[in-house]
């Protein structure tokens, strides 16, 4: 199955000049979203992993779901003040600007084994920020996997050391 035949591309979204690419039809395909999950969940299931780290919000989606079928704790990430514990929090830049995400501070115990998964991989700020918390909690970031890469925009130079794996590419927008 091409799981790019099931991302819908939107064009001027969210603004003139972009090429969104809307995973939304892949969910709500049964076929393509069982597909999907078990291709994340083969990417590292020779790895003992310890916690799932999803980032908001569609993060949430196959975040949950590697957990359960990796035996391991989901952990959100989340934008700030939608965590009620306390937290730690890192910034990053975006395009126009920068923003915030935040973890609990007891998330994850040192030395843990920590997947970081988002569907999307653009720039990697967002990637880059979450690696920093989990390992300012002592965590170690075994892979960072993402359903959608988008390449020609480079964020995997900023997670080089990691193992970065995803399942559908694009070259150009």
């Amino acid at each position: 199955m091409n799981l790019q035949d099931h991302i819908r591309n939107v064009p001027d979204f969210p603004k003139k000049g972009i090429m969104f690419r809307d995973i939304t039809t892949l969910l709500k395909e049964k076929t393509a979203f069982k597909e999907t999950g078990m291709r994340l969940f083969s990417r590292f299931s020779h790895l003992q992993v310890d916690k799932i780290v999803g980032i908001e919000s569609r993060g949430f989606i196959f975040g949950a779901l590697l957990a359960e079928k990796l035996d391991a704790g989901f952990v959100p990430v989340r934008k700030p003040k939608k965590l009620p514990a306390e937290t730690i929090s890192e910034s990053y830049s975006l395009e126009y600007g920068t923003d915030t995400l935040e973890i609990h501070k007891d998330a994850i115990l040192p030395g843990e084994k920590v997947l970081i998964h988002d569907d999307l991989l653009a720039t990697g700020g967002t990637a880059e920020a979450v690696v920093k918390m989990v390992e300012k909690l002592g965590g170690e970031v075994v892979g960072v996997l993402f359903l959608v890469e988008l390449a020609f925009l480079k964020g995997r130079e900023k997670l080089k050391k990691y193992k970065v794996e995803s399942l559908v590419e694009y070259d150009s927008e």
